[in-house]
């Protein structure tokens, strides 16, 4: 067991942290740059690019945005989500490769939750209608038989939301490593599964959030899961691409959306012993790195998120705008690319690589 503390300690801690966090949420502000190359192969007929661009959420400011393309482009939500993408269409384009970017300056307000179980209540039937979408299984977040008896196992009898989201919460970070703490006998799935975070207890964080989501919907609990990248202060100013991190958002009745990241948690709810192979890893999983088991970031992270991130998109199974030809795409932590139809691979061997960059700024001074 990684963490002994029980859902009581867990109320008392979390009016603690509510006390200490009537003060002003931190907030920083990025300059950043978004890259994404395609390369296109000898005989295509048509190449199409959804990018992700920074969305507009209570939590994230955007200003100042660019955009650079070899083709017209222009901005189109998601029809299963409305997250922005920016949309490239290339007819008959010539071999080789083409660069899109995107500059634009964001401000990140930390989001401070005062979570309080005595305004929670059950689902009305006119919530369970509405959020109906946010209940139902995807392709890699799934909900059967196994999932209903696990998270009812987990929940036990209990009838306030919060607290079974939080016992759910629990229950991954005790029953999973992230990879990342044991790299050479860890591995993340590619697509972010339920039943590989529960087959094999390990993953990154897609895996973690697909079984808590598949855990908590399994409960009643309506889940989505965000895209997004984190803004660390260790790649502040370097060419060094920031890759992509996600998150849940969880509905509980008079208290609304509310955010949980078991992921990053997990890495603080044990002393994880640093090494050549690993030490990278983890501090690079964490927006502002590791340094020991720490309880209170455990806490912190079950309704609260630092201030150094991006959301790009929400949700998984997405049904684009203009509608992609090859089905659902899974989710766009970074781009989707459709190569006279079908999905294109990213990284080495593939078609498309994306590179995200930053610098830090003084929001007072001129956008760089």
């Amino acid at each position: 067991m990684k963490r002994s503390i029980g859902i009581a300690s867990a109320l008392i801690l979390w009016a603690g942290l509510a006390q200490a966090q009537v003060s002003k949420p931190k907030s920083a502000t990025f300059s950043a740059r978004h890259e994404l190359k395609v390369v296109v192969p000898e005989g295509a007929k048509k190449v199409r690019v959804w990018f992700a661009l920074p969305q507009s959420t209570p939590q994230q400011t955007l200003a100042g945005l660019k955009v650079e393309s070899p083709f017209p482009y222009r901005i189109e939500p998601d029809s299963t989500e409305g997250s922005r993408f920016l949309y490239v269409e290339a007819a008959a384009p010539s071999p080789g490769t083409f660069t899109i970017v995107t500059t634009f300056r964001l401000t990140r307000t930390e989001l401070l939750s005062h979570l309080d179980p005595a305004k929670a209540s059950p689902l009305s039937e006119a919530q369970r209608k509405r959020l109906g979408h946010y209940l139902e299984a995807n392709a890699y977040v799934i909900i059967d038989d196994r999932i209903r008896r696990l998270s009812a196992q987990i929940v036990g009898g209990e009838k306030n939301p919060l607290t079974a989201a939080r016992k759910l919460y629990d229950y991954v970070l005790d029953y999973a490593d992230y990879w990342v703490i044991d790299p050479a006998n860890k591995k993340a799935s590619p697509v972010g599964s339920t039943e590989y975070c529960l087959t094999t207890k390990t993953g990154n964080c897609t895996d973690f959030q697909s079984l808590w989501a598949s855990l908590a919907r399994a409960a009643g609990i309506p889940a989505r899961i965000v895209y997004g990248s984190f803004f660390k202060k260790e790649l502040d100013g370097k060419d060094i691409d920031q890759s992509y991190h996600c998150w849940t958002e969880f509905y509980v009745s008079g208290l609304g959306w509310i955010s949980q990241d078991v992921a990053v948690a997990d890495l603080f709810a044990q002393e994880i012993k640093l090494n050549d192979q690993n030490v990278t890893l983890v501090q690079r999983t964490t927006p502002a790195g590791y340094f020991g088991k720490d309880v209170k970031q455990v806490e912190y992270y079950f309704g609260n998120l630092d201030e150094r991130r991006v959301t790009w998109s929400v949700g998984r199974d997405l049904v684009l705008a203009p509608k992609q030809d090859a089905g659902p795409v899974n989710a766009i932590p970074k781009a989707y690319v459709e190569i006279d139809g079908q999905a294109a691979k990213e990284g080495a061997g593939g078609a498309w690589t994306r590179k995200l960059t930053y610098s830090e700024v003084n929001p007072n001074a001129g956008t760089k």
